[in-house]
């Protein structure tokens, strides 16, 4: 398939089996789901396909040289949310998740703009951690209503917030974790950036569009003081964007 068509793929993968996920189905089910993926996507690196997705896959699979530890990790990222609600993980842990739910998507991603060198990875994994780390943070208010809450136990404890998402979420300390995850957050669009300038620069249009828009939105909520009481900045999910900046591609 073109590049648009192998994005589009990639991005209805993470979409299914996100929404198994968040399903409100039993964890035994959700598990079942999940596995039932893990076999499509060792069919597709076997050869077998047996629907227009799994085709498309198998021949961007081929023609970008993706590879299958990415698809695993997205689906281990999404089997850590489909069982009990992430609560305070410590800082080990959300760097896992972040890697497996986001930097994994954009080690698929760059291959497909057309960079597969050092730097598109490394762009992949410091720029999935930033979007994913300022997606935490813009929906911190959301995720407690759903009994989550991912910011890192390390950064809880150390200003005094409880790990309770409801009691954490109305703590006038909240904000003091919030800006040390910006922070962190700030340090890898930092090395995302870095490592962009030693990328094909036309491949990189794409995760260029994604730095740009939601660098600001990190921005925005740090002028708010991390204050959830003035309303959500809102952002469509990095995903969504990603698709659509896909246009760009040549």
């Amino acid at each position: 398939p073109d590049r648009r068509a192998a994005m589009y793929a990639i991005y209805t993968f993470c979409r299914l089996v996100d929404d198994v996920a968040d399903e409100d189905a039993p964890l035994a089910e959700k598990r079942k789901l999940l596995r039932g993926w893990r076999q499509i996507i060792a069919g597709i690196f076997a050869g077998r396909t047996n629907n227009a997705l799994t085709r498309i896959l198998r021949v961007a699979v081929l023609q970008y040289r993706l590879r299958e530890a990415d698809f695993i990790a997205i689906i281990d990222g999404m089997e850590m949310d489909a069982g009990a609600p992430i609560v305070a993980p410590p800082l080990p842990i959300l760097d896992l998740y972040c890697d497996r739910v986001a930097s994994a998507v954009g080690r698929l991603s760059v291959r497909v703009f057309g960079d597969d060198s050092t730097s598109a990875e490394d762009t992949a994994y410091a720029l999935g951690r930033a979007l994913q780390l300022t997606n935490i943070l813009r929906d911190v208010p959301e995720d407690a209503k759903r009994g989550r809450l991912y910011l890192p136990y390390e950064y809880l404890r150390q200003e005094n917030v409880a790990t309770n998402p409801e009691a954490a979420v109305v703590s006038p300390r909240l904000p003091f974790v919030c800006l040390r995850v910006a922070k962190l957050a700030m340090r890898y669009y930092k090395e995302a950036e870095t490592s962009m300038a030693h990328c094909d620069q036309k491949a990189m249009k794409p995760a260029r569009i994604m730095l740009a828009s939601y660098k600001p939105l990190l921005m925005a909520l740090h002028h708010r003081g991390y204050d959830y009481k003035k309303g959500r900045v809102s952002l469509p999910k990095w995903r969504k964007m990603m698709l659509a900046a896909q246009i760009y591609l040549p």
